[in-house]
């Protein structure tokens, strides 16, 4: 009988130890019961309240592919804390031929089995929502009395020996100067370059990012109100930035919020890696300029032209190239027998990636090979010591070999051809409109873009071969509706596949 392992613990305050403890007992009690154990799933401070585990949910998948025959849990609680959970994901396991049983809970198979194993999953549940209901109970009294309840510090603070909040004699004026340069006309991003270059940490210890300085900036508790869940106490926190302070960096972000973007997000830029100069061969990198209209421009420029001055190759505008690359690939998607042939590839792929598994099998092939050799031996009247012993050999060897290969399919899960077709296909259905979903289908379908003056090609991740389109071929396209810039002279283009 195959089996696997189980194991949870639900929070921070549990240690590793138990973890290696859970595992240990169910080894035991699997070697007691000669279960063969193919692997352990486990999860770390996570709840049973919630079937929200990645490792619970992955053993429940694995379970349909009939791998194993038993679920192994330390004991039933760590399966699950809520009836409906358990009773629900049981009976998917039970379907998939797998029975869930508890290492140090002793249940019977018989009719007194099951209430016991409900009583004990009862238990489990009550005992959960009683210890959450004490834990919120006591939170909400601390919040009422203006203590500390665990969660973070907010920098400026420190809590005393009776869980209040006292003022930070090192950390408050860090504090309040970076509000005084906020309202002065700091940006945020020169306020945390200057804390990171003194040394200055989180109270978490890390980096002061820009993240910690908006959050800071909007923190009603250096106004002295206390805040916990909807429990608000104006003067219960002791003040380290004045109201009218507080006001004035609440008015320069909102002024800042409606102003446009000064900064160039490089990520904006779709084809940063992929696209190439094709005279010189030098990466082609986004750029941005702002007319005497106040208007900026975006495109894509020679890193030689940009930096060496080595090459006259001109830019291209960023949304008529993007555009076009985008076009062009939802076109070739359009091809079923590409896409098959696309997934024949994936398919074949996913059979290489595990270098293991061909290995272990044929070794399988062999080993059962040889034992049916020795039993037409035997058959046939040629039994000795030696034949008996070689035979039992190749018996350990191929149950040995058997266990390795459902360990190796557990670890390296192949997919179907339909669950990669669904996949695939998915791809048609993009939406271009979005900046996620086109950086998506750039990142899975092209290999390299190199820009000429006259062509333009794309060689694709999947697929070889050469197609040839003009401009002439577009026009009156949504691509020319986007004006090509003017230094950019493209009389033709011709893209190849």
């Amino acid at each position: 009988m195959n089996g696997v392992i189980y194991a949870r613990y639900s929070s921070d305050n549990q240690r590793e130890e138990s973890i290696e403890g859970q595992i240990r007992e169910c080894m035991e009690f699997a070697e007691k019961q000669d279960i063969n154990i193919l692997g352990t799933y486990i999860d770390r401070a996570l709840s049973a309240k919630t079937d929200n585990r990645p490792d619970f949910q992955r053993m429940i998948k694995d379970s349909t592919k009939g791998l194993f025959d038993v679920a192994i849990v330390w004991r039933l609680d760590r399966f699950a804390r809520n009836r409906y959970d358990s009773a629900h994901y049981k009976m998917i396991l039970r379907k998939n031929g797998v029975k869930v049983v508890s290492a140090r809970e002793s249940i019977a198979e018989d009719s007194t089995g099951i209430l016991l194993e409900s009583v004990l999953e009862g238990y489990a549940e009550f005992f959960s929502a009683e210890l959450s209901e004490k834990v919120r109970r006591g939170m909400k009294e601390n919040a009422l009395k203006c203590k500390s309840n665990g969660c973070s510090i907010p920098m400026g603070y420190v809590v005393d020996s009776e869980r209040h909040f006292q003022i930070d004699p090192v950390a408050a004026p860090i504090v309040q100067e970076v509000f005084n340069q906020y309202a002065e006309g700091a940006t945020m991003k020169e306020i945390a370059d200057g804390l990171n270059a003194k040394g200055i940490r989180s109270s978490r210890g890390g980096p002061i990012s820009l993240n910690i300085i908006s959050h800071m900036l909007k923190n009603r508790r250096y106004l002295g109100e206390y805040r916990y869940g909807d429990i608000v106490t104006p003067g219960g926190m002791p003040v380290i930035i004045s109201e009218e302070l507080f006001e004035r960096a609440q008015e320069r972000m909102k002024q800042n919020k409606k102003a446009p973007a000064r900064h160039k997000a490089e990520d904006d830029y779709l084809l940063t890696t992929k696209l190439y100069c094709g005279k010189c061969g030098a990466f082609m990198v986004g750029e941005s300029g702002t007319s005497h209209t106040a208007k900026i421009y975006r495109y894509y420029k020679c890193t030689n032209t940009k930096q060496r001055k080595t090459c006259d190759k001109k830019a291209v505008q960023k949304d008529w190239i993007e555009n076009f690359v985008v076009s062009r690939i939802m076109q070739e998607l359009m091809h079923d027998d590409e896409l098959e042939r696309l997934i024949d590839a994936l398919l074949n792929l996913q059979s290489k990636e595990s270098r293991e598994l061909p290995l272990l099998e044929r070794q399988l092939a062999e080993t059962e090979n040889g034992i049916r050799n020795l039993l037409d031996a035997i058959q046939q009247g040629l039994l000795t010591e030696s034949t008996k012993e070689r035979l039992r050999e190749l018996e350990e060897t191929k149950s040995k070999l058997q266990t390795s290969i459902l360990q190796e399919k557990i670890r390296h899960p192949l997919l179907t051809r339909e669950q990669i077709s669904f996949f695939i296909y998915r791809f048609r259905d993009s939406d271009i409109t979005k900046r996620e979903q086109r950086q998506r289908l750039i990142d899975s379908f092209v290999n390299a873009i190199y820009l000429y003056d006259d062509k333009v090609v794309i060689t694709l991740n999947y697929t070889e071969g050469a197609k040839t389109i003009s401009l002439r071929d577009i026009e009156g396209s949504d691509l020319l509706k986007e004006a090509t810039p003017k230094n950019v002279s493209i009389r033709s283009v011709e893209a190849f596949f």
